[in-house]
């Protein structure tokens, strides 16, 4: 059974930065691709970031060139660096694995004041 455990997030004003970090449970994780969503208030969640299991990695433009996502399969641990946060950042972060139908963490708020 796999587990995520995301955490990280918190409040922060524009402009400024958080890492999130998702820690993973299980034997696969070292072969399986990462993912972060978002949902914001009254929003659908909506996809953030991915890495695959050798380090390719995919993002949504609204956060291409401000995020990054990296991973370490040493520890079990997925990362979002976030920067020059807006905003429209805020959100519910999702860690994920094996897309919408597959495992998710509980969420962390990320919260940016304007």
């Amino acid at each position: 059974q796999v587990q995520l455990v995301e955490s990280g997030g918190g409040l922060v004003q524009a402009g400024g930065s958080l890492r999130l970090s998702c820690a993973a449970s299980g034997r696969t994780f070292s072969s399986s691709s990462m993912n972060w969503f978002r949902q914001a208030p009254g929003k659908e969640r909506e996809f953030v970031a991915a890495i695959t299991w050798n380090g390719y990695t995919g993002y949504a433009e609204s956060v291409k060139g401000r995020f990054t996502i990296s991973r370490d399969n040493a520890k079990n641990t997925v990362y979002l660096q976030m920067n020059s946060l807006k905003s429209e950042d805020t959100a519910v972060y999702y860690c994920n694995t094996g897309g919408v139908a597959g495992h998710w963490g509980q969420g962390t708020q990320v919260t940016v004041s304007s």
